[in-house]
Parts: C-alpha cells; structure tokens; sequence
C-alpha cells in the first residue's frame, strides 16, 4: 500500500495503461480519412456591434473605421469626411469550417476573434459577413449574435476577467451559399488514409474488409494508405460501400511510446514500453552554506580598532533512503512504475531516470519530450 500512495502523492504523473492482453477493436472511421471525403476552412473579415463601450480605439485600429465607413455606404448613408469616433464597434476575423458535402442553405458554426484593441465581445452582433475559402470564392455569409468565452468587471481601481472575452462563437451562425464540387459517386477507386500510418494497422484493415465482403475488395499501399476497388464491392453506389465500411471493427497497433511533459511533469507510458535489464538509483544532495561572522573587540583602554571576523558554516547533506534498485529484462509498464515507485522518487525525478534509461539504450519505446 505505501507504493500506491506514493503513486497516488505524485499526482502529475499519469500512466496511459492499456488493456492486459491486446487493445479494444476500434472502427475503421475511427483510424482512417476517406480520400476527398473532408472539409474546408472558411475566414472572413467583418463588424461586431452594439458592444457597451468596449470596442475598438479608432485611433489604434484605423481599419475598423475603413469598414465601418465600407458597410454604411452600401446601406445608403454617406459618411464621407465625416468624423465618428464610436466605441460599441470592433473589427474581428470570422472562421468557420465547411462540412464535406454540405448543400447551399445548410448552416455551420463559426468563431469570431477580435483583431483590434477591443477588450470584449460580450452582447456584440456580427454584421453580413462573406466567408471565402482558399480559392478566393465566397461559400458562406456569417451574422449574428455573438456567444462570448468570457466575463470582465471593472470598478474604479481594479478589474477582474475571466476567460477569453475577446473571442466568441455564434453556432448555425453562418448559411451555406455555395457548394463544393465534388462527384463521390464516380469514384472508381477511394484510398483510406490511416490517421496514424502503421504497417501492421493497414494490414489488418485490409484483411478486415475483405473478409468482410467475402472477396479482395481492398489492398494495402503502403503503412499509411488502403486502395478500395469500389466496383468490386458490389453495392449500389459509393456511399453504400463507404457507409459498410467504416463500421468495420479492427484491432489498431500501436507504437511503444513515452511522452514527457517536463512543464508539468507528466508521464504517459503506454503498456507496450519495455526495459532491459538495468540498475537505477537516485538521490539528492543539499549544499548549505551559511555565514556567521564575529565581531572582535579590542581590549579595554588599549589600543586597537574593532574588526569583523568572517566565518563560514558549510555542509554537505544527502537524502537517506534511496538506493540501488534493479528493474529485470524485459520488465513491463507495472513492473518499471512499481520499480520507480520503490526508489520513492518524484514526478520530476521520474522524467530524468527514464531519460538516463533511454540514453543507457535500455529503453525500447519511442521517448517524446514536450
């Protein structure tokens, strides 16, 4: 029990266990992307308002007047020399993602961000704004009011926020006006695209399909891509293959992995981590250096000037406790986390034994350090 509280004190240090004997079969649309089936980013450029005196300076932000000046003219109010310094408006950048295979009409969520000095969007509504994707052609409109991430209180002498109050989501905020072209239905052939490209994990979807089917329908490229011969699937259309195949279940392989986050000294293992055999042992030393000095004094009615001896207090102190301990061959993830937690060392301590394992060459896995 004493090495489980222990485990349990070092709170930041997380261990990914997996199952004991293999991994939970996992669905095909879980593992791979369906070659064009994606969607597209969207961005715009546009005008919150009705903000309560928390948008825009216009002297800092000259472009919030330049399209604030662009909307009221397309409305039918000139406003040319004219001086307006209103502070209930903030220039923002508006992002959304189109669907694949989204129809004109639909609606999707937005982000609006603030790019000026504005210190919240909070209450604001997004005025017309014309979202356009890579290739420049406009594919969505975005308005409305603006859900913002935040709060901010201010008094006379001090102010408080929380959250991001310059950034806000307005949801179904956009409507659909063009689609992307994109005939699924003539597709011949369709490649899976593994998320996390892996031989073993190709293999096996690969096998799983055909087996599926009942003949040779899908063969493996390479570790990261499947080849679907659609026509040999039989089924009525592309989509009805598609639609059979991503609730097929297959067994992923995974790489052996230890991730490190020295930041906040977190340690992910997966449960395919193994260790040679090697000895590891840890422990601290604590130099303290401590100045006492003594004034000496002259004796009476002689003479003599007072004087400041220098004295130096050191000492070289180790922790007791710690020691050599041997983690077998091929030791498994509870056996290395047990091994750890007998040397009662920290989180902190943890990250730099495992990286002297890895550099002793003892360590067989993947070690990522963030």
């Amino acid at each position: 029990m004493s090495g489980l509280i222990r485990l349990f004190a070092a709170a930041l240090v997380i261990f990914a266990l997996s199952l004991p004997a293999s991994a939970a079969p996992v669905r095909i649309k879980d593992l791979v992307n369906f070659d064009g089936v994606r969607g597209n980013d969207l961005v715009g450029y546009g005008l919150v308002v009705g903000l309560d005196g928390s948008g825009d300076g216009l002297r800092n932000a000259p472009f919030t007047e330049d399209i604030m000046t662009n909307i009221l003219e397309r409305l039918g109010v000139n406003v040319t020399g004219e001086q307006f310094r209103p502070k209930n408006v903030a220039a923002v950048l508006v992002t959304g993602t189109l669907p694949p295979f989204a129809r004109a009409g639909g609606q999707i969520d937005v982000t609006v961000s603030a790019i000026g000095d504005a210190s919240s969007l909070l209450g604001g509504t997004l005025v017309m704004t014309p979202l356009n994707a890579a290739d420049g052609e406009i594919y969505a409109v975005a308005q409305g009011t603006i859900i913002a991430g935040g709060a901010t209180a201010e008094g006379a002498g001090a102010a408080v926020t929380q959250g991001v109050p310059t950034s806000g989501s307005i949801p179904s905020g956009a409507r659909v006006e063009r689609e992307i072209a994109f005939d699924l239905a003539s597709l011949s052939d369709l490649r899976l695209a593994l998320r996390e490209a892996d031989f073993t994990t190709a293999a096996r979807i690969e096998t799983a399909i055909n087996r599926d089917f009942g003949r040779g329908v899908a063969v493996m490229l390479d570790s990261g891509t499947v080849l679907l011969n659609v026509p040999a699937t039989r089924m009525r259309s592309v989509a009805h293959a598609l639609g059979r195949i991503e609730n097929i279940e297959v067994e992923p392989e995974r790489k052996a992995r230890v991730v490190v986050d020295q930041r906040s000294g977190t340690i992910v293992m997966g449960e395919d981590v193994r260790i040679s055999r090697v000895a590891v042992s840890q422990g601290n030393l604590t130099l303290r250096i401590q100045e006492e000095p003594v004034v000496a004094q002259p004796n009476p009615f002689s003479e003599g000037e007072t004087v400041v001896v220098p004295r130096t207090r050191a000492a070289i102190e180790e922790e007791p406790g710690i020691g050599l301990a041997e983690v077998p061959d091929g030791a498994s993830l509870s056996e290395v986390v047990a091994g750890l937690n007998a040397l009662g060392v920290s989180p902190r301590d943890m990250i730099d034994i495992l990286k002297s394992i890895k550099a002793a060459g003892a360590l067989h896995a993947e070690f990522i350090v963030n």
